[in-house]
């Protein structure tokens, strides 16, 4: 049976404080032979905060950037053993001026198993959501979406971008309050125009994806979940916990950025975009 959660357990009267989790166990497999972790690779530049000159800007420090614009102060990265050179160039994140912790693991089945890692840590705060290797707008995404899960008590808000191509992304059918109705893995043709990249979710989603991980009803079909229609990759795909939070009543709202665009670095077409975007001015 799919893990299931009460109302009272999806919001709280109170906020509770927002930390961000990124997933970075992942093996590049898209990008191989590959120099060294992905979330570290330089993909255009920023002023040094002594200097005023240019200095490399890395993959990931996007996304921790978004965090800092929302007011979250600490965030937890759960790497693979062996990824030295993401907490080497980071460290406690005084480069994006957000306190950072490591969680480092042996393997993973994919994102939901990695960002699960940290969940002795997230107890009764919510959790900003994001993958270091897709850069998105807009800058202030993240308060945005905090903005709408504390309105609504929504147990996960989406943000929403207009997708090129719906084969490699997870669409979602949102009604024209941003309620969202369903989330399609990957289809081969659609109707529908926009897919996440990004979320924020409450205490009581993190408790459903722990339980979720575990259920027998998940162990039972794991070969069904984590298989190549749902990711390219063939792992257990964050979009498929999505599906089963909505079929047990959780409450899923989004935001949709119309006028922002992303890119997925983790595909080699996307990297050589992002390159020649983020370059450095003459």
């Amino acid at each position: 049976m799919t893990p299931s959660i009460s109302r009272s357990e999806s919001s709280s009267s109170a906020p509770q404080e927002v930390v961000g989790l990124v997933p970075a166990a992942g093996l590049a497999k898209r990008l191989q032979p590959f120099p060294g972790s992905k979330e570290v690779y330089p993909v255009g530049f920023a002023p040094d905060a002594h200097t005023g000159k240019p200095r490399p800007k890395v993959a990931a420090q996007y996304l921790l950037e978004k965090f800092k614009a929302a007011g979250i102060t600490k965030a937890y990265l759960v790497i693979r053993d062996g990824k030295w050179d993401i907490p080497a160039y980071f460290r406690d994140g005084g480069v994006v001026d957000v306190s950072l912790a490591y969680i480092v693991i042996g393997g993973s089945l994919g994102p939901p198993d990695t960002i699960d890692r940290a969940y002795p840590f997230l107890e009764q705060k919510r959790v900003a959501f994001g993958f270091p290797d897709i850069l998105f707008g807009p800058d202030d995404a993240y308060r945005q979406l905090i903005d709408t899960q504390e309105r609504t008590g929504a147990a996960v808000v989406l943000g929403l971008h207009r997708v090129y191509d719906h084969r490699v992304w997870d669409m979602v059918e949102c009604d024209a309050d941003g309620l969202v109705r369903s989330i399609i893995m990957k289809p081969v043709t659609t109707t529908l125009t926009y897919g996440w990249c990004c979320a924020v979710w409450t205490p009581g989603f993190s408790d459903f994806l722990h339980r979720f991980l575990r259920a027998e009803e998940t162990r039972r079909n794991l070969g069904q979940l984590a298989n190549t229609t749902n990711d390219l990759g063939g792992d257990l795909a964050v979009g498929v916990v999505f599906q089963a939070a909505l079929q047990a009543g959780l409450t899923v709202q989004s935001v949709i950025f119309p006028h922002d665009t992303y890119l997925d670095i983790g595909t080699p077409e996307d990297l050589v975009k992002a390159v020649r975007q983020f370059h450095l001015p003459a």
